[in-house]
């Protein structure tokens, strides 16, 4: 049994050199100095995140996520159940659906582990955040903290 109570986490993943794919990252950036708040940023490797997570929760996920829908899309997805696989999550090797449902299979998911994607406009090599995607991380950042404040109430001060 993992051992817990280092309290909330929020975790950025992406790449910053993918366009629009950096999107976890701004907004980790934006929560940094959070009091009572845990921050880091992560490419999306499963064992990366299962050692990033452990004994955290709860655990909000930060991510690009192609759906179809129009860019800066906000998404909100509870990882208690399996994440929807028609979606693209990120650019990464494996999808961030598959990292959870590994997670899931080894017994390493957090009790509360929450997912905000944000629909990106661009995944090209070297392009910074889109103006779409720029214009929704205070959004991005109002949301999770609301989520924050409904899970760990009374962590953050």
């Amino acid at each position: 049994m993992p051992i817990t109570g280092k309290g909330p986490l929020v975790i950025g993943i992406g790449n910053p050199w993918r366009g629009d794919d950096g999107i976890g990252h701004a907004v980790v950036d934006a929560l940094a100095d959070t009091p009572g708040l845990a921050t880091a940023k992560s490419q999306g490797e499963p064992a990366e995140l299962m050692e990033l997570w452990q004994g955290h929760d709860p655990v909000i996920l930060v991510d690009a996520i192609v759906t179809g829908a129009a860019p800066g899309t906000l998404h909100r997805l509870d990882a208690r159940e399996p994440l929807p696989r028609g979606a693209r999550y990120s650019s990464h090797g494996i999808g961030l659906a598959e990292a959870v449902e590994l997670a899931r299979s080894l017994g390493e998911l957090p009790d509360t582990l929450i997912v905000h994607g944000i629909e990106p406009a661009r995944l090209e090599d070297g392009a910074g955040l889109s103006p779409a995607i720029r214009a929704v991380i205070g959004q991005a950042v109002t949301r999770i903290q609301d989520d924050l404040a409904v899970v760990a109430p009374g962590s953050m001060s």
